[in-house]
């Protein structure tokens, strides 16, 4: 009963998390604060993924534009990310859902 709380809870993370991020201002990462990659804290060189997380929240945001300006490669590591997100979401929705023929107790 437990696991199926947790299942559920887990189904309700997943369909809260791209409202949640609707919900907040394109920009809500694009901060000039401290870097938080180290390539760039310690070398002073970008990585690869130096601007993935606000080109992720630019293309959730339908803003294609701003997203490649800040990291060309979101044309491939958004879809990869609603790839998986989806596989997750269902198979929390799979796992919430009772066996057919089984009672409540028995899954």
């Amino acid at each position: 009963m437990m696991k199926k709380s947790l299942n559920q809870a887990w189904l309700f993370a997943l369909m809260a998390f791209p409202v949640l991020l609707w919900i907040l201002p394109a920009t809500f990462f694009d901060f000039t604060g401290i870097e938080l990659c180290p390539s760039m804290f310690f070398f002073d060189i970008e990585c690869l993924g130096c601007g993935i997380t606000r080109a992720v929240m630019h293309m959730h945001h339908f803003d294609w534009r701003e997203a490649v300006y800040y990291n060309y490669a979101v044309v491939l590591v958004y879809p990869a990310l609603v790839y998986v997100w989806f596989l997750w979401l269902r198979d929390a929705w799979r796992k919430t859902k009772p066996e057919v023929g089984k009672t409540e107790l028995e899954a």
